[in-house]
């Protein structure tokens, strides 16, 4: 069985960036973490090869696998491997998509179990093939996991939904605890590090789901040093608080191929804490703002926390 990077079809973006000749500049220690080892790392991934799962950890070579598998903490990537968009950020293969796993929700829920998680990330690649961009997919996976483990808090991080009529209804209605859709830069850098999106609709995403149900948590995400300024970083704080977003998480970019965007700069901790104390102040219920943070990393931490404060 090919890998899913190299599945019939698959492509890793060639045509997404050109090779910047410039020199990328040198990656800080603060960046800098351990390799994946030990026995609950292999655990984790054997079980994820024995239940044929995709994971978002793997496939966006996210640096913080060895931490999280090593907590049998793994965000799961359902829709299949193959993405239809062509973001000039994302490790994960362009090109034709995978035919859905029916047994996928089913085999989701029963990870989540095995791994006894208190609160699971569940994300998937864009499918503009479907008619319903995988709304229902995400939905019986959601379903599937409240039967096999009831106890366990669902957050989902889905894509735009564009074009997509009614999708955005089948996923709230399956009732996740938190929707989380990553506006992913600001708004200048759209075209040209996003450009199947658009920033406007992304932005009614999150605040549609908080008008269908107020209850749901809205969660969203950005990455710094693709050439983005400070201030922007700020106005877009703005732009989510207006929409009513609860959570908000801020890492740094990495660029994982010369083929991809290039890093523009590496953000300093000092600067990430502003971000973070600028952000609650602002009023967001749970701000997450380190070079290494990303959508799903400590989302079990930050979301108990959370929980515990608001039982006080």
């Amino acid at each position: 069985m090919p890998s899913p990077n190299t599945s019939v079809g698959a492509k890793r973006h060639p045509e997404k960036q050109k090779n910047d000749a410039r020199p990328q500049p040198k990656r800080p220690d603060w960046l800098r973490v351990k390799a994946p080892i030990g026995e609950v790392f292999n655990e984790t991934r054997n079980l994820m090869r024995d239940l044929n799962l995709v994971t978002v950890c793997e496939e966006a070579a996210c640096p913080n696998i060895g931490e999280c598998w090593s907590k049998k903490h793994a965000t799961m990537m359902i829709l299949g491997s193959i993405c239809t968009r062509a973001c000039a950020f994302c490790n994960i293969a362009t090109g034709r998509p995978d035919l859905l796993d029916p047994h996928e929700p089913d085999n989701v829920a029963q990870a989540v179990a095995q791994l006894k998680l208190n609160h699971v990330v569940i994300t998937s690649v864009d499918r503009d093939d479907l008619d319903d961009g995988g709304a229902t997919h995400f939905a019986q996976t959601i379903k599937a996991i409240r039967e096999a483990s009831p106890s366990t808090t669902i957050e989902i991080l889905t894509p735009d939904f564009l074009r997509k009529e009614g999708a955005i209804e089948i996923v709230v209605e399956a009732k996740p605890d938190v929707f989380n859709h990553n506006m992913e830069t600001v708004p200048r850098l759209y075209r040209s590090i996003r450009p199947g999106a658009r920033f406007e609709h992304s932005l009614w995403v999150l605040s549609y789901v908080k008008q269908l149900d107020p209850m749901i948590f809205t969660k969203s995400g950005i990455m710094v040093g693709l050439g983005e300024e400070d201030d922007e970083v700020v106005s877009l704080m703005d732009e989510l608080r207006g929409a009513d977003v609860d959570f908000m998480t801020i890492g740094q970019y990495l660029q994982p191929t010369p083929k991809h965007a290039p890093v523009e700069r590496f953000v300093t901790p000092e600067q990430f804490a502003n971000y973070n104390n600028q952000g609650r102040q602002k009023g967001f219920l749970m701000m997450a703002s380190t070079p290494l943070t990303r959508s799903s990393y400590h989302a079990d931490e930050d979301f108990a926390a959370l929980k515990r404060a608001r039982a006080k």
